[in-house]
């Protein structure tokens, strides 16, 4: 039953995949372009008419799909609670069976940007930047118009964002969230209580870094962060990307016969 669990999901991950990389083409004047026509990824990062840094477009993680990972590597122990140690090992040892996106739930921070072959999308106005998540159609409001959070709030898979610019770096500070969904694939835990800081830093045209800080007094011992490199995808667009629910995967791929 196990292994059929898992051929399922593989079939999934692998059909998402394709509809994923079906991306729109679009040859966009504004991207700088070597001498063969291809873009110059290493171009000096656009500006804003104020001088800020742009974060447009369509950015997809390199790495960090799994942050034990990305922790493992910068030697960074997340260091659990023990409430949290223990949910993260269940975690780990059903190889994350009952992780929310696996039964169409929402995605949070990072894990909404971390999606293989799912990009997301910046898209800055004055007083609002918006993120738009190809996986599952989703988006979160950045608001950088000087308010302050909401007095009276519901918790919330993606949190209440406000945004700041110190020098070039693009500071986010988000909390309101609720204990219902994961920091990664891997299981990473978090709480009600959890506060969030990511620092966006446009490094070139086509290289972006965020800095993650996971401040979470029920999961985590202290505060913890990862550095998270994303490329640019040129010339393209996110597409439409609907969860339809699991009970779609066995019409898909068994033709309305259940596997025993």
């Amino acid at each position: 039953m196990r292994r059929h669990s898992i051929a399922i999901a593989t079939l999934v991950a692998l059909a998402c995949a394709s509809v994923s990389a079906q991306y729109l083409k679009y040859r966009d004047p504004k991207t700088p372009r070597n001498a063969d026509g291809t873009p110059n990824m290493t171009a000096p990062a656009p500006r804003l008419p104020d001088g800020k840094p742009d974060l447009g477009g369509l950015w997809n993680a390199t790495d960090g799909r799994f942050l034990t990972n990305l922790s493992k590597r910068a030697g960074i122990d997340p260091g659990f609670t023990p409430w949290a140690a223990a949910l993260f090992k269940e975690r780990q040892d059903n190889e994350g069976r009952d992780r929310p996106a696996g039964r169409c739930l929402p995605h949070t921070i990072p894990n909404a940007m971390l999606v293989p072959n799912y990009p997301w999308k910046v898209v800055q106005t004055p007083g609002l930047t918006l993120i738009l998540f190809e996986n599952f159609t989703q988006y979160r409001q950045i608001f950088t118009d000087g308010r302050d959070y909401p007095a009276e709030r519901q918790p919330t898979w993606f949190g209440y964002s406000l945004g700041k610019w110190d020098g070039d770096t693009f500071v986010i500070e988000t909390l309101g969230f609720n204990d219902k969904s994961w920091l990664d694939d891997g299981g990473h835990p978090r709480s009600d209580e959890m506060r969030t800081t990511e620092k966006f830093r446009r490094i070139d045209y086509g290289h972006l870094e965020v800095e993650f800080t996971f401040n979470d007094p029920k999961a985590y011992t202290k505060p913890w962060s990862v550095t998270v490199p994303f490329i640019l995808l040129p010339d393209t667009d996110i597409i439409e990307n609907i969860c339809e629910n699991e009970k779609d995967v066995e019409h898909i791929f068994f033709g309305g016969v259940k596997p025993k």
